[in-house]
């Protein structure tokens, strides 16, 4: 692959970051910024996003979109984390559900939802997880019963993040039983603001708090079934390795290493050398991987062309890196830069509790190990 951006890209680039750069988004960020296990409430920052159509340049115009190519859209993924905003509700809600609505949503519930999300106005959460489930979709057990023209949903989801302000989950539920484990798996978009959802708070170390979400015979309508009914399963795994560009991940740890380095430099500007500056530049080394493997990804999907199997490269490079760097950069600061809490001890310290769960979200690192083997495999049984 040969990997480079064009002229129109750079351009563009260099428009998002200087809209970025401007004061009254960096307040803005500032104040959805969490710290210290202190989650704060990250709208007001998106909806100003929302205003500047930042959120989803490439949907299309009739969708609250400016119609760009997806590879601009991640351009702008890449600028909004450079200049400190905090990435999950775009995750969540442009790059997941969003994007999952404009690959199997009807264009009603395109035109009900995506103009909105775009917007900044409404945001989305993703129920997949349960509790006894784990990274095994196939082992869901909430259930969506018929209910006249509608359904209603009766489960227990886990692990989400952002949801206690959100207005919208996806959510896998099963609607027919007594087959295999990944059949009758169905998708709906549920109104978390509807009776029967609970939303409460699971504990953690993270300045972004995980929540439990309740569905109580929660009724949803017909129209709110996402694609087929009982065909869940490979809308999933094709919205998983979408899911799985490994770019969130990259971004996060290209973060922590930048912060690394301020906090080495700030604390030990007159050292001739210093060991960590080696491991910094091998850090580096392996960011600039992560980054090709990532926009191979994307440059695939630009192309309507979804590989799972480099997705499961990309997200296993990018996320163990970023779980890596954070590990090894927690010990960076000095004790008196902890103290004086200087913007890298703070970022560090934040990115040494949030970690640990990279590698489990979007498919543990030994789900994308098992994805890549099979595919070994099968290359090997085919030379053969």
């Amino acid at each position: 692959m040969r990997f480079g951006f064009t002229e129109e890209q750079q351009r563009f680039r260099a428009d998002v970051r200087r809209t970025l750069l401007s004061a009254e988004v960096r307040a803005a960020a500032a104040e959805a910024t969490g710290a210290d296990g202190v989650e704060p409430d990250g709208r007001p920052l998106y909806r100003l996003l929302g205003e500047l159509g930042l959120l989803a340049v490439h949907w299309p115009v009739a969708f609250g979109g400016e119609g760009r190519p997806p590879t601009d859209a991640a351009i702008v993924a890449e600028e909004l984390v450079r200049a400190g905003v905090p990435d999950t509700f775009h995750v969540n809600t442009i790059q997941i559900v969003g994007q999952f609505l404009l690959m199997a949503g009807s264009e009603e519930q395109k035109r009900r939802y995506l103009p909105a999300l775009a917007r900044g106005e409404s945001f989305a959460s993703v129920l997949y997880t349960e509790p006894d489930a784990g990274s095994d979709l196939g082992a869901l057990r909430a259930v969506a019963e018929p209910d006249g023209d509608g359904y209603r949903i009766t489960g227990t989801k886990v692990f989400s993040l952002k949801t206690r302000f959100v207005d919208l989950g996806l959510c896998a539920a099963r609607t027919t039983a007594g087959g295999g484990k990944y059949q009758g798996i169905s998708l709906f978009l549920v109104d978390l603001r509807a009776p029967g959802v609970t939303v409460s708070v699971i504990p953690g170390i993270g300045d972004e708090h995980f929540h439990r979400v309740d569905l109580d015979a929660v009724r949803v309508e017909g129209d709110d079934l996402l694609g087929p009914r009982d065909e869940g399963w490979p809308l999933l795994n094709e919205a998983l390795a979408i899911e799985r560009t490994g770019l969130d991940y990259h971004l996060k740890a290209e973060r922590w290493l930048e912060a690394a380095l301020d906090a080495l430099i700030d604390g030990a500007p007159d050292s001739p050398h210093d060991d960590r500056l080696e491991q910094i530049g091998r850090w580096d080394g392996a960011l600039s991987a992560g980054h090709v493997l990532a926009w191979e990804v994307l440059t695939g999907l630009a192309a309507d062309q979804v590989d799972p199997v480099s997705a499961a490269v990309a997200k296993y490079h990018t996320s163990e890196l970023a779980r890596s760097v954070a590990e090894w950069a927690a010990a960076v600061p000095s004790p008196e830069q902890r103290a004086r809490r200087t913007g890298a001890s703070v970022t560090l310290d934040s990115a040494h509790r949030e970690a640990p769960g990279l590698t489990l979200s979007a498919g543990t690192s030994e789900v994308m190990l098992q994805i890549m083997a099979a595919a070994f495999d099968s290359i090997g049984q085919e030379e053969h």
